[in-house]
């Protein structure tokens, strides 16, 4: 007999339609296998969390959000429409599951919300009660419990959690980011490479939107892409055309990714060479001397034969020149 999910009517049928089950947006395989394997272990361990509790019915005006943002504040159009199911879904069926809640911890009398976000907004709209679950859990508990929510729901795109990821090792719960692997589920290289996308700059993720249907890997590409001199300002440069903005999120990652890889890449500017100069006070003879990088030249320019006579010299004692430099240079190091 198949096992059934505890998680099943607390998480993912409360934020989508109806209690049908949710499909999961993403493919068994690659990079992705490491973002999904446990996702079953972790709702379980966070159904537990409301297993035999009392189900109450609060007034959502008492209601904040949580503290820890995993949601990009862009690309609106996607999280209308999943709440406009939802909305719909509990107008006509009632709230079949419950949010989870804390007590606040700063406002007396008030809660704080840890999942549920789309019920709890739908029970405002329609003037219902939100039907919850309060548990006393701290800011740690709380970020944990948010982010496996997250991972067992399919709507949560790869670059959400990866700012859901850096919000919560931004907040220092520990050394060792145990608190991020446990919210977000995964291994520390993956972790890792989160951490490394989410520092994307914020125009450029905003100007792409969720984008769902792109995951770590190509993520990551972009990010390498954007780390080469110039790149982000043409990144920004095509977000700024109108038709850019007419196109779904991942058209408008596709089209970032190719303009990067069409263009060539900007090379540093050069550092300009040090030139210096000398002249003996008889003004017999002029050198230039000139230091560029790894190189340093010195050319000689004199009235008759001296500057030839004068670059004879140098040449044939180049080995004392430079013994006595490097005893000089001896010297100097040892009286430090």
């Amino acid at each position: 007999m198949a096992r059934k999910n505890p998680f099943a009517n607390i998480m993912d049928s409360g934020d989508a339609p109806g209690e049908r089950p949710v499909a999961r947006d993403y493919t068994f395989k690659g990079a992705s296998r490491s973002l999904i394997s446990s996702i079953d272990e972790m709702a379980a361990q966070a159904g537990k969390l409301l297993e035999g509790e009392t189900i109450i019915e609060v007034d959502p005006d008492l209601v904040d959000q949580s503290f820890a943002n995993d949601r990009l504040n862009v690309g609106q159009e996607d999280y209308e429409a999943d709440y406009a199911q939802v909305l719909e879904s509990i107008r006509n069926s009632g709230q079949n599951s419950p949010a989870l809640l804390r007590p606040h911890p700063e406002r007396s009398g008030r809660y704080m919300l840890v999942f549920g976000r789309l019920r709890w907004r739908a029970a405002k709209e329609l003037g219902l009660k939100l039907r919850a679950v309060i548990k006393d859990i701290t800011e740690r508990d709380h970020v944990i419990v948010q982010g496996q929510e997250n991972n067992a729901r399919a709507n949560t795109s790869f670059i959400e959690k990866a700012l859901f990821a850096a919000d919560i090792v931004q907040r220092k719960f520990d050394e060792d980011n145990a608190t991020a692997l446990a919210a977000i589920g995964v291994d520390r290289p993956t972790l890792s490479k989160m951490l490394s996308v989410a520092s994307i700059p914020r125009d450029v993720l905003e100007a792409i939107g969720r984008a769902k249907a792109v995951g770590r890997d190509r993520w990551y590409e972009l990010k390498l892409l954007l780390d080469k001199p110039g790149n982000v300002d043409t990144a920004l440069a095509l977000t700024s055309n109108s038709d850019f903005h007419g196109m779904p999120s991942e058209a408008r990652f596709d089209a970032i990714v190719a303009k990067l890889k069409a263009s060539k890449p900007r090379r540093r500017a050069a550092s300009a060479p040090s030139k210096r100069t000398w002249a003996p006070s008889d003004g017999r003879v002029a050198a230039e001397m000139v230091a560029s990088g790894r190189k340093f030249t010195i050319a000689l320019k004199a009235k008759g034969a001296d500057a030839t006579a004068f670059g004879d010299y140098l040449s044939e004692n180049l080995s004392e020149l430079y013994e006595a430099f490097r005893q000089e240079k001896r010297a100097t190091t040892n009286g430090d």
